[in-house]
């Protein structure tokens, strides 16, 4: 049922931990200020073993750069999960977060929330509570719009998608034009995908949704191996499979809305990185789940160190980078299905 890809498992875990190891020391070292490994290593042994003694390398380390590539981490293992859950939900390749609208829906709640208070009784939560109300809502709308005669269609599943994001992209445009001047130009670019103003207090709410809906998938992993073949293959070896993909609805909108909030829009993420875990090691969600954990981490840490240092002193936002990279490879991926289809999507 699950193919077997090149790779094995701990020899994807391995490269896929050296990856984010390089990535995130690369990116702590790289800036408008460079830094040595020395200092960087001065600064840690510092906080963790004495005295600090650069301050100004201190202040650039552990409150800027620091928390950002740990963010970027987070953000990119939460994108990368929930893209290989989808594909698997739905039977689809062309699936993520970004291009079923669900992102965008997210990025409306939290616009709402940034812009005009909306859930302000919430407080430090109102911006993620928004941004995962939003989600849930773009997925239900999707899900519902693909669904003929009780089966999910997924050529309209995608299409629905795409009209969505893009409906609910107006929606966010609208907010902007209606909400606080002042806070517009700082949205737009949220909106575009940015780990600029990471700090320590933002790392704990994606750490612990991805933490907790890792232990439910990889629980899950074997129903995901026969929901992916199909629903009645599902079913026949004992998956309750309605059941399974209310749960999962619920888990890939609450990392996705999460990760939207404290990050904004990065799209793609979730469809390029599922795909290559896949071709090196297979299709089993026991090993792409763990594997695209540190895969999509060290991708996305890689795709922000670029946004950094492609148009200094300016920062480019990280949605861009990941749009420049997943357009074509999802106008590859369209076209190779649309001959495995004998010419029709």
């Amino acid at each position: 049922m699950a193919k077997q890809g090149r790779l094995g498992l701990g020899v994807a875990l391995g490269l896929g931990g050296a990856l984010v190891v390089v990535v995130m020391v690369l990116g702590v070292m790289i800036g408008s200020t460079p830094l040595g490994v020395k200092q960087v290593l001065d600064v840690l042994w510092g906080r963790f073993g004495s005295d600090v003694h650069d301050a100004i390398a201190d202040q650039i380390i552990w409150q800027i750069r620091l928390p950002r590539v740990l963010l970027a981490a987070l953000i990119g293992a939460a994108l990368t999960t929930a893209g290989t859950v989808l594909q698997a939900l739905v039977r689809n390749p062309l699936a993520d977060p970004f291009i079923l609208g669900i992102s965008s829906g997210a990025s409306v709640g939290a616009t709402a929330v940034l812009l005009f208070g909306t859930l302000s009784s919430l407080g430090l939560w109102a911006l993620s509570a928004g941004s995962v109300a939003g989600a849930l809502l773009a997925m239900v709308t999707v899900f519902v719009l693909a669904v003929d005669d009780g089966r999910l269609t997924p050529t309209r599943l995608v299409l629905s998608g795409v009209a969505l994001s893009a409906m609910f992209s107006a929606v966010a445009s609208y907010l902007l034009f209606q909400g606080n001047q002042v806070a517009t130009s700082s949205v737009v670019f949220w909106l575009l995908g940015s780990f600029g103003r990471a700090t320590w207090g933002q790392l704990s709410l994606p750490a612990i949704s991805l933490a907790l809906a890792m232990l439910y998938l990889l629980s899950q992993a074997r129903a995901l191996n026969a929901l992916s073949v199909g629903a009645e293959t599902a079913t026949a070896l004992g998956v309750d499979v309605e059941r399974l993909r209310r749960r999962l609805f619920v888990v890939t909108s609450v990392v996705a809305g999460v990760a939207v909030a404290v990050s904004g829009v990065i799209g793609f993420v979730g469809l390029v990185v599922p795909h290559i875990v896949r071709l090196a090691v297979g299709n089993d969600h026991r090993v792409t789940l763990p594997v695209g954990l540190l895969w999509g981490a060290a991708f996305m840490v890689a795709a922000d160190l670029l946004s950094r240092v492609l148009v200094p002193p300016q920062e480019m936002p990280v949605g861009v980078i990941t749009a420049f990279i997943g357009g074509p490879i999802f106008l590859i991926l369209i076209r190779r299905r649309a001959y495995s289809m004998g010419g029709s999507a």
